[in-house]
């Protein structure tokens, strides 16, 4: 058998091969282990410090719906007005996201890794009380945004009659295309906090990335799409009973299944079976890429 260092290039000093070594890319349990503590973090958090950062990530989705409905309202009809105004759907994730607030999705991803880590009951209840919390947060804050976006004197009637169609547009799907379309928009989330960890200084492009195709695509969101169809049901377009039983409860399930029973399930499936590294192995190798991926001042 030949010796694995005779594969490498000639000449090359200590300090360029510790160069090479710093910018590989991490492997996929070192990603599993910085997400998984991360989650773990999250889990431990006191109930007030969830409900209110929830709350806040709820409110800051309106900007979602803000800024697709401005866009709409000042663009010509037609097919390339979504190309532009889908722009506009990513201003509510940048914000939740940057500012480390609480949203349910992101959630089905980094608190169900420590689960399937340690699959006990106790880590199960931390896993429901946290999404409890966080999904009563959320939509909490959708539907406070919703209802000032309509009532108070913020917008013109162009924009206004723009919210209206962006909330219809949700509505015409069925509860079958919810929850399909439900599944795609969770596991692209749980895709796009996975790759996160591992291009940090690229954080703000891997969001615009993956929300602007949930945008174009019209997947289905709980969080987003609960700023959008309560602002219908506080127009007396919609009802709660559409709101609850063809939009959120077909649009969650989906969200959970696409977040945590494909990409979770199946991430963690990947790391247990590559991986014979301990934990605490992974943790300090998450510690080390974290460190040279942070900007030095």
């Amino acid at each position: 058998m030949s010796d694995a260092h005779s594969d490498k290039t000639p000449g090359l000093s200590a300090d360029e091969e510790q160069e090479i070594s710093h910018n590989q890319p991490p492997r996929a349990a070192v990603l599993h282990e910085i997400i998984r503590a991360q989650g773990d973090q999250e889990l431990e958090r006191t109930l007030a410090a969830l409900w209110w950062s929830a709350l806040a990530a709820g409110l800051s989705m309106g900007l979602s719906l803000m800024a697709m409905g401005l866009f709409y309202a000042r663009l010509p009809e037609g097919d390339s007005a979504q190309v532009i105004a889908s722009l506009g759907y990513c201003a509510g994730f940048l914000a939740v996201i940057l500012a480390r607030q609480q949203l349910f999705t992101e959630n089905t991803l980094t608190a169900v890794l420590p689960v399937m880590t340690t699959p006990t009951l106790g880590n199960l209840g931390r896993l429901l009380r946290l999404w409890s919390v966080v999904l009563l947060g959320n939509m909490a804050g959708t539907l406070l945004v919703s209802w000032v976006m309509l009532e108070l004197p913020i917008f013109d009637s162009k924009a206004d009659v723009a919210f209206l169609e962006i909330g219809r547009k949700v509505m015409h799907n069925d509860i079958s295309q919810m929850f399909a379309k439900g599944i795609i928009s969770g596991w692209m989330i749980a895709t796009m906090v996975w790759m996160i960890p591992a291009m940090e200084n690229a954080k703000i492009w891997i969001i615009l990335l993956i929300t602007y195709m949930m945008a174009l695509g019209d997947f289905t969101h709980i969080v987003v799409g609960s700023v959008e169809v309560s602002y219908l049901v506080w127009a007396g377009d919609e009802t709660w009973q559409a709101f609850l039983f063809e939009f959120a409860l077909p649009t969650l399930a989906g969200n959970i299944i696409g977040g945590s029973f494909i990409f979770a399930l199946i991430s963690h499936a990947q790391v247990r079976s590559d991986s014979g590294k301990p934990p605490s192995k992974l943790l300090k190798e998450a510690n080390q890429n974290n460190d040279r991926q942070e900007p030095h001042l």
